[in-house]
């Protein structure tokens, strides 16, 4: 019977923090989302990943078209650099490290609509 008992509770246990959700990114990058979202299908479609650089949580939104400017916000969504993009493709050369010093997260968001 002790057994039968355990068999009910330890995973009941185990599944204590099902169903809460973690906060996965801050609101002010759900809202610059919610803006892209707004406008028409960007080509190359818009992305959004998490990085961890220079001990901060950062998050990379593409850029619309080819000679503008990735831009890497921090929590607070204040602009931190544009890693890549521009005229050359090497960004605004404000963080030339970030692709050999940050670490990739996650994907965020990608726009998934159809064009």
């Amino acid at each position: 019977m002790k057994y039968f008992i355990l068999l009910l509770v330890v995973p009941a246990l185990l599944n204590e923090n099902c169903g809460k959700k973690k906060a996965a990114f801050p609101a002010c990058v759900q809202q610059k989302i919610d803006s892209i979202a707004k406008e028409p299908r960007w080509n190359p479609p818009a992305e959004v990943n998490e990085y961890s650089y220079k001990g901060k949580r950062v998050f990379l939104f593409s850029s619309n078209c080819c000679d503008f400017f990735d831009e890497l916000v921090d929590e607070n969504c204040n602009p931190v650099c544009g890693p890549h993009g521009g005229i050359t493709g090497r960004g605004d050369g404000n963080c030339t490290d970030f692709d050999k010093e940050a670490t990739h997260i996650q994907l965020i968001w990608k726009d998934a609509r159809e064009k």
